[in-house]
C-alpha cells in the first residue's frame, strides 16, 4: 500500500481532473471569509479533521448495532446522522486540498474518491433501511465502512507522510538549544519592518512596534513559505505578516493566524534585551 501511495504521489496523470476540480472548488468557495472559516482559521486549527469524527463516529456505531438484535431503527438513525454530516466535512476536506501542493493533492483526490464511494454506500444503506430493506442496508452499510476505512487510510498518509495542513514550522523548534540566544543589537532593529536572523540555523523573523518586539519562527505553518520575504498588513486593527506564498497571515503581536489556507498559528518566541542586545530562547 505504501509503494502504491508512493506512486500516486507522482502520477501527473491524476493532474487533469486534479487542476480542474481546484479551479471549481476555489471558483465556488469564492469569499475568502468563507475559506478561513472552513480552514479553521477561528479556531487555530484545520477544521475538516473535527468534522468527520461526527460521520466516522455514526457509522462504526450503526455497524455496531447491525450486529446486535432488536437495533435497527438506532442504527438507521446513526446512518442518517453520518450521512448527513459527511457532506460539510468533505466541504471542509475539499477546501483544504485546494491549497496543497500538486503531489499532496494528487493523493487528496485519492482520499476524495474513497470517501465518496463510502459516502455513496451509505446513502444507498440507508435509502434500503427507510424502504424496509435491513438485510440490503447492512450490506450497503459494511461496504460503506470499509470504503470509508479505506479513505481515512489515505488521509493518514497524507497527513503524516505528506504534511498536508499540519504545522510545517513547529518542528524547527526541536533543532533549536535551550538557554538565550542573542539576535541583533536594539539600535540595529528598525521599526515597524520585517528582518531575518538565525537561531542555530532556525530562520526567525523580528518585528519592532515601538519598545515592543516580536520574535517569530519564520517558516509559514501552511507550506513553509519565508514569511521574511512576506508584506507586513494591518489586518482587524493588527499588524500581520502576510506569507509570499499562498497569503496566510498572521498576527505579529501573537501569532493567531487571521488569514488561511493556514489553520494553524505561527510560534512566537520569548524576548528580553540584555545589555542593548536583543535574545530569544525556546518558549
Amino acid at each position: 500500500m505504501r509503494a502504491l501511495l508512493t506512486r500516486v504521489e507522482q502520477d501527473s496523470r491524476l493532474d487533469r481532473v486534479g487542476d480542474r476540480l481546484q479551479r471549481a472548488v476555489l471558483g465556488t468557495l469564492r469569499p475568502r471569509r468563507l475559506r478561513d472559516l472552513l480552514h479553521g482559521v477561528t479556531l487555530g486549527h484545520p477544521l475538516h479533521p473535527a468534522m468527520v469524527q461526527v460521520p466516522v463516529g455514526s457509522w462504526i456505531s450503526a455497524a455496531v448495532l447491525d450486529l446486535m438484535p432488536g437495533q435497527r431503527r438506532a442504527a438507521t438513525m446513526l446512518v442518517g446522522l453520518g450521512t448527513v454530516s459527511a457532506l460539510p466535512a468533505a466541504v471542509t476536506g475539499l477546501n483544504d486540498w485546494a491549497a496543497l501542493s500538486r503531489d499532496q493533492r494528487r493523493v487528496g483526490l485519492v482520499h476524495a474518491a474513497a470517501n465518496g464511494v463510502g459516502l455513496t454506500l451509505y446513502a444507498g444503506s440507508l435509502a434500503a433501511r427507510l424502504a424496509g430493506r435491513h438485510g440490503v442496508g447492512r450490506t450497503l452499510g459494511m461496504l460503506g465502512l470499509s470504503a470509508a476505512s479505506l479513505g481515512a487510510y489515505i488521509g493518514g498518509h497524507l497527513a503524516y507522510k505528506q504534511g498536508a495542513q499540519v504545522n510545517q514550522s513547529i518542528s524547527e523548534l526541536h533543532r533549536m538549544s535551550d538557554g538565550w540566544h542573542s539576535l541583533v543589537d536594539m539600535t540595529a532593529l528598525p521599526q515597524r519592518t520585517l528582518m531575518t536572523r538565525e537561531v542555530d540555523d532556525v530562520s526567525v523573523i523580528l518585528y519592532r512596534h515601538g519598545d515592543e518586539v516580536t520574535v517569530m519562527l519564520e517558516r509559514c505553518p501552511h507550506q513553509s513559505g519565508p514569511l521574511g520575504e512576506g508584506e507586513v498588513q494591518e489586518i482587524d486593527g493588527h499588524a500581520c505578516v502576510v506569507c509570499p506564498w499562498h497569503g496566510s497571515a498572521f498576527r505579529l503581536n501573537g501569532g493567531e493566524v487571521v488569514q488561511g489556507p493556514s489553520g494553524n498559528d505561527q510560534q512566537i518566541l520569548p524576548t528580553r534585551v540584555q545589555n542593548g542586545v536583543l535574545q530569544t530562547r525556546l518558549p
